[in-house]
């Protein structure tokens, strides 16, 4: 039987999941969240859609008042993932992407930047 914690590195592991542990409930506790869940095109497209303006109105990440942004993921009836931005993070990403929109929705009101999920994932350091 394998043994497992044997990691002469653990206690630094420990503590450092600790942390982040931590960080994650003070977000879900004591901050304000936006929460928006996209459902299919994400997977067809390659892209989150994140709305900026509706009916000419600036909306969803132009006039949150959210410390965070909860993205979920939807692939049907069933959340495939949930990615948790700060605004801020989530405003320098789009302001990057923002000749890359798209108006969705009811009668096609509302602008949406489009990023692509690569962008969020690349390995290049965000500055």
């Amino acid at each position: 039987m394998p043994k497992f914690n044997n990691d002469k590195k653990f206690d630094i592991d420990l503590k450092y999941g600790q942390v982040r542990e931590k960080r994650i409930a003070k977000i879900l506790f004591d901050k304000k969240l936006e929460v928006k869940t996209e459902r299919d095109w994400w997977r067809k497209t390659g892209n989150i859609a994140i709305e900026i303006e509706s009916y000419g109105k600036p909306s969803g990440l132009t006039s949150t008042e959210a410390s965070h942004w909860v993205h979920i993921l939807a692939d049907g009836d069933k959340d495939y993932c949930m990615l948790l931005f700060t605004v801020a993070q989530l405003k320098k990403l789009a302001r990057k992407y923002k000749d890359n929109f798209k108006m969705i929705g009811d009668n096609r009101a509302s602008k949406c930047i489009l990023i692509p999920l690569t962008e969020i994932f690349s390995k290049e350091k965000k500055k």
